[in-house]
């Protein structure tokens, strides 16, 4: 949550923080602002609402100067408004700063500050920590020290010491226009490298097409920054040589296109996504699949008879996807956990208990606590992520990148469907070590390879699904119904219309439906049925005729050629007919559209939805 940008060299500084920002806005859209330090002091422009305001205000009110922080807001303390927007001062604005994370003990911090003749104006944590910087600062000039780097340093690391939560700074000082001082604990802190010049972001994002080479911030880390050097500075070891790493993305990645929202965009580049998540993964000669990064010895996998998946929101959907296909081709138990949940539990785990962590930004605040715990336990745990450099994907054992690449647009899709790939890979390769012959793990290559193509022809759905969300846009509750593979592709179809339209939905097993939710149904409640061929499609039939005998309208996902719900259903979406194991990849697809048009008609903002950012860094 919260998108942060800072800055410091020779070019526009304010340039480099509008674009950077509005880079960033999927992370929070609540306000946005910045702060420009120039040796008349420093200058603060904020705004409430969307990035382009903030645009529109520097129009009327341009600053420039050497060095300039920002930020995006996803409210956590105080409402939306221009008072609580960052940057937030500290002192007599000796002190500026902006925050993403959540300071559990800023209540304590303000009421000391408050009895040190402190004056706070507004309702946010942050400048509980913005006063303590100026605070541990002004204390050290009592003591006869002068205004440098190094207490600069020293006022902002006495401070670290004393907040509890999370936390990713970036730090001006009115005396020291130069100087940038960034500090992470929770929240992802990245620096990109340039000639003469550095940034500052929440994620490398913002810095393509400016750099490509970053270093990222650990925990408890802070970098000391000027235009000619970093320092790098841990809170316990002391002072380290920044790792260097070289960013792959381009600028082309983050544009889009000839799209007219990121999430259109980011539905169409699916066929392209599960090809890349499938590039190099596929070993025809010993029928099964192959990862370079799992960093476990054939002998310990072998060992492994439990597995656990964690994640949160669309991603643990695509979990109990995995869930289904590893019990059923590797005959191992899995468990999928809500990170949320998993962090704060104590389930008996033994070292044969193999964990892997799903998240597509590699930040998510609760995935990421839940994977140091089950480390912190000894068991071997592995991230399936999105993102290169994340923490998650740092702080992993080892796992499986998705290379989806970046997906703007708060309402995951590709990145859905490139998890749901992954696990089948992983499904085969376990699947293959254990009891899965060599002409069924071919099989599954085979199948496996088609599913690009196979998933280009689901997208000629597209025209029909629009027809059918203009009919059905009015409606304020929807039902998904599913079974087996198809269940978790029902509940990830009634949160994607939740996210962006704002329509209450819940997704059920189909058979569920009469222990309850059938209660709901009407005339004006439609039940979305996902009923593809399989080996209960009758049972799935009977769940419908329930639904119609009540006067429910329908609206089913299908195969190609089923006559039978054509002549049963209010609306039927024809996707192709593909293995019952990989059916999630192709009828999340229609579900995904569904959700896009009736958010349109709705007058919805598909790509930021309110309440919402794309990334959960806090708790």
């Amino acid at each position: 949550m919260c998108g942060i940008v800072g800055y410091i060299g020779p070019r526009d500084v304010t340039h480099f923080l509008l674009e950077g920002l509005h880079r960033l806005e999927y992370r929070g859209y609540d306000s946005a602002g910045v702060a420009v330090s120039s040796l008349g002091g420093i200058e603060i422009r904020k705004r409430e609402g969307r990035v382009s305001r903030l645009a529109a205000l520097l129009e009327e009110q341009p600053v420039s100067g050497l060095a300039g922080i920002g930020h995006t807001r996803w409210a956590t303390h105080g409402v939306p408004s221009d008072t609580n927007s960052h940057p937030h001062t500290g002192g007599n604005g000796e002190v500026v700063l902006v925050h993403n994370g959540v300071i559990e003990n800023y209540d304590s911090l303000r009421t000391q500050l408050q009895g040190l003749g402190y004056v706070f104006r507004t309702e946010t944590d942050t400048e509980a920590i913005a006063h303590l910087v100026a605070h541990h600062l002004g204390e050290q000039i009592k003591l006869g020290s002068d205004i440098n780097k190094d207490t600069c340093l020293k006022a902002v690391t006495l401070t670290l010491g004393r907040l509890k939560g999370t936390y990713g700074l970036a730090v001006l000082f009115r005396e020291l226009p130069d100087l940038i001082i960034a500090a992470r604990n929770g929240s992802p802190l990245v620096v990109g490298v340039g000639k003469g010049e550095y940034f500052v972001a929440s994620d490398a994002s913002p810095l393509v097409g400016f750099t490509d080479q970053v270093v990222y911030l650990d925990d408890h880390e802070l970098a000391v920054i000027t235009a000619d050097n970093m320092d790098l500075q841990h809170r316990e070891t002391g002072e380290r040589a920044p790792s260097v790493q070289t960013l792959d993305q381009v600028s082309t990645d983050t544009d889009l296109g000839d799209f007219e929202h990121y999430m259109l965009k980011e539905i169409y580049e699916q066929p392209h996504t599960i090809e890349n998540a499938l590039r190099g993964r596929l070993d025809d000669d010993e029928a099964t699949a192959k990862f370079g990064g799992l960093n476990l010895s054939a002998q310990e996998l072998r060992r492994i008879d439990r597995i656990v998946l964690t994640a949160c929101g669309t991603s643990w959907h695509a979990g109990l996807v995995g869930e289904y296909m590893l019990e059923e081709f590797a005959r191992v138990p899995v468990e999928v956990e809500y990170a949320s949940e998993l962090r704060y539990r104590n389930p008996p785990m033994s070292d044969r208990t193999m964990v892997f962590a799903i998240t597509q930004s590699g930040e998510t605040a609760d995935t990421l606590a839940a994977m140091r715990e089950c480390k912190r336990k000894g068991l071997p745990t592995l991230a399936i992520c999105n993102t290169v450099g994340s923490t998650i994907a740092r702080e992993a054992d080892g796992g499986v990148y998705l290379h989806a690449g970046p997906e703007i647009g708060v309402a995951s899709t590709k990145a859905f469907t490139s998890q749901v790939t992954v696990l089948a890979l992983l499904s085969l390769f376990f699947g293959r070590m254990r009891n899965l012959s060599y002409q069924a793990g071919k099989r599954f290559i085979y199948n496996l390879k088609s599913m690009p193509e196979v998933i280009t022809k689901t997208l000629e759905v597209h025209e029909k699904v629009k027809h059918v969300a203009e009919k059905y846009a009015h409606a304020n509750n929807f039902l998904y119904l599913g079974r087996l593979y198809n269940f978790p592709v029902a509940l990830e179809g009634a949160l994607k219309l939740k996210e962006i339209s704002y329509i209450h939905a819940e997704g059920y097993p189909a058979a569920e439906m009469k222990h309850g939710p059938i209660a709901l149904v009407d005339e004006n409640t439609p039940s979305v049925f996902i009923v593809p061929k399989s080996g209960i499609y009758s049972k799935v039939i009977s769940n419908l005729e329930e639904v119609k005998a009540r006067k429910g309208p329908v609206i089913a996902i299908a195969c190609e050629g089923d006559e039978k719900i054509a002549k049963l259903a209010d609306d039927v979406i024809f996707v192709p007919d593909v293995e019952e194991y990989l059916q999630p990849l192709v009828t999340a697809v229609p579900l995904q559209l569904l959700s896009y048009h009736i958010a349109l008609h709705r007058g919805c903002n598909v790509d930021r939805p309110r309440n919402l950012a794309k990334s959960v860094t806090v708790e």
